[in-house]
């Protein structure tokens, strides 16, 4: 049963998940935080941020990590291929018909149309990492995660190398995080 069920949440993920991964991320977050209740919104948030550092598209590498909390190698699997599906069969579709349907004024129309909104998902999966809607996992982000995100923002800017960014990152993290509970065991 839990196979089938993570077949269709990332079915419909897979479906509806247009604009890449950033976008999906607020589906895959209502999906599984929010409407499954298989991950709290901490632990969303950190497989985001595994997600995010490893290499390959994250929302495949979400729907791995995710289906292997739920239901071990096989949840992994299911929730892979239901994610990847959708794409497959709509790229399959797209490139028969592409060269046909290319400069058709529907289609241009179309696309159009899904720029801002995708957008607007980008944005609505950040605001919900920010500001979880449970109120017992708003204390995963701290004074320290907004000092990292300004940071990495600020160097963002300044055109500083992503993975200068990440390495700097998880420095930090080993410094604030880490190592004073590592001194405490002591």
């Amino acid at each position: 049963m839990i196979y089938l069920q993570l077949f269709i949440s990332y079915l419909k993920i897979g479906f509806f998940g247009f604009g890449g991964g950033y976008a999906m991320l607020s589906l895959i977050q209502n999906e599984v935080v929010g409407q499954r209740g298989w991950l709290t919104a901490s632990e969303f948030a950190d497989i985001v941020a595994i997600s995010q550092i490893t290499p390959g598209p994250i929302a495949i590498n979400s729907a791995t990590y995710i289906g292997y909390e739920i239901a071990g190698v096989w949840g992994s699997v299911v929730a892979t291929i239901a994610v990847c599906l959708p794409a497959l069969t709509v790229m399959l579709m797209i490139t028969k018909f592409f060269l046909a349907l290319k400069d058709n004024t529907y289609v241009k129309g179309v696309v159009s149309g899904m720029k801002p909104v995708v957008v607007g998902m980008i944005c609505s999966a950040a605001l919900m990492l920010m500001f979880p809607a449970d109120k017992a996992d708003a204390n995963f982000i701290d004074t320290w995660s907004w000092v990292f995100f300004l940071a990495v923002l600020y160097g963002a800017y300044r055109k500083i190398n992503p993975i200068l960014l990440i390495v700097l990152s998880a420095l930090g993290g080993i410094v604030v995080y880490w190592l004073p509970a590592a001194m405490a065991t002591l």
